[in-house]
């Protein structure tokens, strides 16, 4: 029974768009495209998304399928040449982790259905979806409170030395504290402080907050979670 998931239903596993019958192709297809739906609809499970990319996604796998086809089973080819065009989207828009593992997971399917592997496609995409859904409603890779910390920015006057200037707050409210970046707004006349910090009580924010307000003059303060970049590759 499992030994048919490596059964193609072309005649060849090198056949080509010339050598395989009609039936074949248009079969091959229209798994391609409802697989690339499927693939859509796992890439979007509890992630933002954007429409174009999404109807890439659901036709990426026909077209890695039609270029397997059309390379003469030449699969080195066919996976360079399908390498190139999905690179295009990456040169310019930053890709997440995410995304370039939809469009991998996208060209495996279209290498095996240009195959004729069709059962291994089918089962292949059923578990990855799966997978997936576990993995993202598993506390797997969420952040700890215990670790959590926070990007806090100050804006004080020009006059006012930045330069320890809120040390003794820090060593009360927090037990790590990083200036991270410091630059001039408001043509000069004002400084911009950003530090990451991590706070001794999560529930004394606030008190944090007023203390800084009334040593700033109560300009802007602003305080909420890091940027971070370990979605991107």
């Amino acid at each position: 029974m499992l030994d048919q998931l490596f059964t193609s239903v072309l005649t060849d596993s090198t056949s080509t768009v010339a050598t395989m019958s009609g039936e074949a192709f248009l079969l091959c297809s229209l798994t391609s495209l409802a697989l690339g739906v499927a693939i859509a609809f796992i890439y979007m499970f509890k992630h933002e998304y954007s429409k174009g990319f999404v109807v890439t996604l659901a036709l990426l796998p026909i077209v890695v399928q039609v270029v397997i086809s059309l390379v003469n089973g030449n699969i080195g080819a066919g996976i360079a040449v399908m390498g190139v065009f999905n690179l295009v989207r990456f040169r310019s828009v930053p890709g997440s982790a995410k995304d370039i593992t939809a469009v991998f997971l996208a060209m495996a399917i279209g290498l095996a259905t240009g195959m004729g592997y069709l059962g291994l496609a089918i089962v292949f995409t059923i578990i990855v979806g799966i997978a997936n859904a576990l993995l993202v409603l598993s506390p797997l890779g969420a952040a700890s409170k215990a670790n959590y910390e926070k990007s806090l920015k100050v804006s004080i006057p020009e006059d006012l030395d930045y330069s320890g200037v809120f040390d003794d707050l820090f060593d009360r409210y927090t037990s790590k504290n990083e200036l991270i970046n410091v630059k001039t707004t408001n043509m000069g006349s004002l400084y911009q402080l950003e530090y990451r910090i991590k706070l001794k009580d999560p529930g004394e924010e606030k008190a944090l907050l007023d203390q800084i307000r009334t040593r700033n003059g109560n300009l802007t303060v602003q305080c909420g979670r890091p940027a971070t970049s370990q979605q991107t590759l």
